[in-house]
């Protein structure tokens, strides 16, 4: 039998509690999808006094917050424990301290919703207030995950000093650039809930800056797409040639392009307040132009993939422009799923592209278009890809074996989500082109000629999610397998190699004082003057409002 890599059995648990909360959380937020289309159709009224908007905040919470951090913590804790050896003590404590006050984090915000106390949706824009609680809440998940995060920077500093001179593992260089990314990131959320909104729904200041408050919410909530999104990329770069037996087209270019999202992707927050008042224009052109800038790594990803594909298929005698495609491992859920997860990322970052243009950007703004685009990025191409790793990941922390079975369960699963993903992301482009606001609940405004017009593609949303639903009890069906009722086995946690002909990794990309210090740069450059601006001309603020 062959032997296989194994992690070590305590950072396998940690790594596992992590994923159950995530599985958890879709379940619950899946859920709470499949109602909110159900209304919006306008066939289906929710039971029991449940709001619309309730639910929707249920959905986005769970899904957009909970299952993408919590699943990211623990596969990050497994690939660095897989490629760099076992956590210290200090490490896992750091680990599981986090998970617990993640954990407690999120049910005291979920409570607060489900009580209807904190309706504020996913993005809980002031001036809407919610309990002071959600908000304590949300700062729990935000220090637990940099509990956790401080946990694997512990572990990467230890493997450099033991390894002097040698870059680090890819897979944990790529894992620490995405924490990183994250405790910059969550500075500006953290500061606006800890110095305006938890003061402000505690009834120890009347009013809260909205145009402030909003700022430092976006300098969070662009690159947490990046967050969600480098996961994915690890897959796709390291583990993916591995699982078709081919090898990394480049590890050096593989570093490169992880900084320069790290870099490009936290001072770019402008380009969701296009629409705002009180940004100077020329402030918000310099965010756009940097937010271009994310392109570029993004091609060089689809060159190295593509590169490495091509590789594998010529080495197994293709020939032809296109002979490589055939030769690619179809049946293997682990290399079909995120390759599909691949395929979605091309038109969802083309919508990323007009959503980010300055005029085009006027057309769609808060559309329903905007939450087609978001349904692309995080739940096709970022959620595929993780359904592809848990399904050789969760049965090799849980000592288990990916049966046929599931296997082909999974494929069928990937189908099924993209049948119904196509229809629903499908309907709410061409619907948003055609007016349809998001964050809103169905209506015909009084029988207008225009809203009447979109009820069709409302009615296809529903279709859709509603097949998307399915995908996601399939989904859940096999993780329950692999966790729990799975043959006893090994299973491979799959680390790519890179090819020989690659060139030797320059150290420089590891030298965090150049790239730590760029990226200060970027972010002072871009906030620094509009902060002052808003500070010196700010309009009086608001008190909170409690619409539900």
């Amino acid at each position: 039998m062959k032997r296989f890599v194994q992690i070590e059995k305590k950072d396998a648990t940690l790594a596992m509690a992590h994923i159950y909360v995530g599985f958890i959380a879709l379940a619950l937020g899946g859920l709470a999808g499949l109602l909110q289309v159900l209304v919006r159709s306008g066939k289906f009224i929710l039971p029991a006094g449940i709001g619309y908007y309730q639910v929707l905040t249920v959905h986005g919470v769970l899904l957009g917050l909970v299952l993408t951090t919590f699943f990211i913590l623990g596969f990050q804790h497994a690939s660095i424990s897989r490629t760099s050896g076992a956590y210290s003590g200090k490490s896992r404590l750091l680990g599981w301290l986090g998970f617990w006050v993640m954990l407690i984090g999120t049910i005291m915000a979920a409570v607060m919703i489900l009580l209807n106390e904190a309706t504020v949706l996913y993005t809980f824009y002031a001036p809407l207030q919610a309990h002071w609680i959600f908000y304590l809440g949300l700062t729990f998940v935000v220090v637990g995950s940099w509990l956790g995060g401080t946990g694997m920077i512990i572990k990467y500093i230890s493997w450099r000093k033991e390894n002097p001179g040698l870059p680090s593992p890819l897979l944990t260089f790529m894992a620490i650039i995405n924490t990183v990314l994250w405790i910059v990131a969550t500075i500006g959320v953290a500061g606006t809930v800890l110095f305006q909104l938890l003061p402000w729904s505690l009834g120890l200041v009347d009013r809260v800056d909205v145009l402030v408050s909003r700022t430092l919410f976006w300098y969070f909530g662009h690159p947490l797409v990046y967050f969600w999104l480098l996961p994915a990329y690890m897959a796709w770069y390291v583990i993916i040639p591995k699982i078709i037996g081919g090898k990394i087209f480049s590890d050096s270019l593989a570093r490169l392009s992880f900084i320069l999202f790290l870099l490009f992707s936290i001072p770019v927050g402008f380009h969701h307040q296009l629409v705002e008042p009180g940004i100077d224009a020329y402030w918000k052109f310099l965010q756009v132009v940097l937010t271009f800038m994310v392109v570029i790594p993004s091609l060089m990803t689809a060159f190295s993939l593509f590169a490495t594909f091509e590789m594998y298929g010529r080495s197994k005698g293709a020939t032809g422009l296109f002979g490589w495609f055939k030769k690619l491992p179809w049946g293997d859920a682990r290399f079909t799923v995120p390759f599909i997860g691949m395929v979605a990322f091309i038109p969802a970052g083309a919508g990323g592209l007009i959503n980010a243009s300055n005029q085009m950007n006027q057309v769609v703004h808060n559309t329903i278009w905007v939450t087609g685009h978001f349904h692309l990025t995080l739940a096709t191409s970022v959620v595929l890809t993780f359904f592809g790793i848990a399904y050789w990941l969760v049965p090799h922390l849980t000592g288990r074996v990916l049966t046929k079975a599931m296997n082909k369960l999974a494929i069928v699963q990937a189908i099924v989500w993209s049948i119904g993903m196509g229809i629903m992301s499908g309907a709410m482009h061409i619907v948003g082109l055609l007016g349809a606001p998001r964050r809103s609940s169905f209506s015909t405004y009084g029988d207008a000629p225009q809203a009447l017009a979109w009820i069709p593609y409302q009615v296809a949303q529903a279709i859709g999610g509603t097949i998307l639903f399915i995908g996601i009890i399939l989904v859940l069906y096999i993780f329950i397998n692999l966790a729990f009722f799975a043959p006893k086995g090994e299973e491979e946690f799959p680390v790519g190699e890179k090819a020989e002909a690659a060139e030797r990794t320059p150290m420089a990309l590891e030298n965090w004082r150049i790239w730590l210090t760029i990226l200060a740069a970027l972010i002072l450059i871009a906030y620094t003057v509009p902060f002052i601006d808003m500070i010196q001309n700010a309009p009086p603020a608001s008190k909170g409002y409690r619409l539900w």
